[in-house]
């Protein structure tokens, strides 16, 4: 029991005077921290009984963040629709799916959303052009008409 004592003793010495030495010597090189990726993409989705759903999904994070660390939100109002309803607002985490049945290589973003409301995925189409897809990450006929488009954020100086 000692020995476990001294050691974890030892340990802890050892662990806090690396973290003052590594205070200490300040050297002016510190690694950037990353901000976080930021993406928003909108489109307008056919619909039935209205002149279009507009959509817009704003993804957080990046393919090689951890899973936790990747957010959406996403917004869809209906244009002209007879009933009038309110924008839908959702939030969650996406995941990346890898490969479609036709398409080993592609990219598939799983939205999840906390709470009630439906899995959406997008097929990755490039780095500006999502396309909605069903769950089976199989694309549409009509795939043209369902895709979002990035849209650029301007950087402030």
């Amino acid at each position: 029991m000692q020995i476990r004592t001294l050691l974890a003793g030892s340990a802890m010495l050892a662990l806090l005077g690396g973290c003052a030495t590594g205070t200490q010597q300040g050297t002016g090189t510190q690694e950037p921290v990353a901000e976080p990726q930021t993406a928003t993409y909108e489109g307008t989705l056919p619909c039935r009984n209205c002149a279009g759903i507009d959509l817009t999904v704003t993804l957080e994070g990046d393919e090689q963040a951890a899973d936790e660390a990747r957010d959406f939100a996403l917004d869809a109002s209906y244009r002209e629709h007879p009933q009038n309803p309110p924008t839908e607002h959702y939030e969650g985490q996406w995941n990346v799916l890898s490969g479609t049945a036709n398409d080993p290589e592609a990219t598939v973003y799983e939205l999840t959303p906390d709470g009630e409301g439906q899995v959406y995925y997008f097929l990755r189409l490039d780095s500006d052009t999502l396309e909605l897809v069903d769950p089976q990450r199989r694309r549409f006929e009509n795939g043209e008409t369902l895709r979002l488009n990035r849209q650029q954020t301007a950087v402030s100086q």
